[in-house]
């Protein structure tokens, strides 16, 4: 699997990074912005490094994800939330 997960709906396989963290979520953005897991527990899967979350997509044969960069600063100002950054990495 290389861009995307195929199942009845189009999932891309996504690692998210908020500000200010220490971990990194591993899933699959569905067609509707959701993060699904990808395991069959139904848990999102939680890294302690970019290289940790890179590692358990290649053992699950996926070699490209976006990567989500979040902020919760604007909320916590009052301000609308800006768009995440993101950017397709190839691993």
């Amino acid at each position: 699997m290389h861009n995307t997960l195929t199942n009845q709906t189009k999932l891309t396989p996504t690692i998210i990074c908020v500000a200010e963290s220490t971990h990194y979520l591993v899933g699959a953005v569905d067609d509707s912005n959701n993060l699904v897991s990808l395991n069959q527990q139904n848990k999102i899967t939680i890294t302690s490094s970019l290289i940790e979350a890179k590692n358990y997509l290649r053992n699950h044969n996926i070699f490209n994800a976006t990567l989500e960069y979040q902020t919760a600063y604007d909320e916590m100002c009052g301000l609308s939330p800006s768009a995440p950054c993101r950017q397709m990495i190839s691993f």
